[in-house]
């Protein structure tokens, strides 16, 4: 079997090809190879950043509906409490619990942020590392 490597329209010999060659192959190899990492890393963040944008825009639309219902389900709220205590009372009585669901909300938002970072293109960089490693396995083989 030869050793062959197939470089565009021509294939070389790696066995009997020029240092010159070689090095020509290899570069050629490498660019090719940096510019697929680059466009799988452009590809993984633009599908992650699209992903982050439709999941913002559900979120705030959400937000303005629930505002809505949460008005009027408020006012219920202190028309019924108004009933049994003055509505001054009743009225501090919902606030309250409003700023303490509010308080639970902010730090339940603030865990899911956490595990959505860091926005990074993850696949890229693993796919980059086992490329540096098969490299280097490549040269210290080949060097031996």
């Amino acid at each position: 079997m030869t050793d062959q490597q197939s470089t565009g329209p021509v294939t070389v010999d790696r066995s009997t090809a020029s240092t010159a060659e070689l090095v020509r192959i290899a570069v050629d190899q490498v660019i090719r190879l940096v510019k697929d990492e680059l466009q799988l890393a452009r590809t993984e963040m633009s599908v992650k950043a699209r992903r982050f944008g439709t999941g913002a825009g559900l979120f705030g639309a959400a937000g303005v509906v629930a505002l809505y219902g949460l008005g009027v389900l408020l006012a219920a709220a202190v028309l019924l409490l108004a009933l049994a205590m003055p509505a001054w009372l009743a009225a501090l009585i919902v606030a309250v619990v409003l700023f303490a669901v509010a308080g639970l909300m902010a730090l339940l938002g603030r865990g899911q942020f956490r595990r959505g970072s860091p926005p990074t293109p993850e696949q890229a960089l693993n796919s980059v590392k086992a490329d540096v490693q098969t490299v280097t396995e490549a040269v210290r083989k080949r060097g031996h």
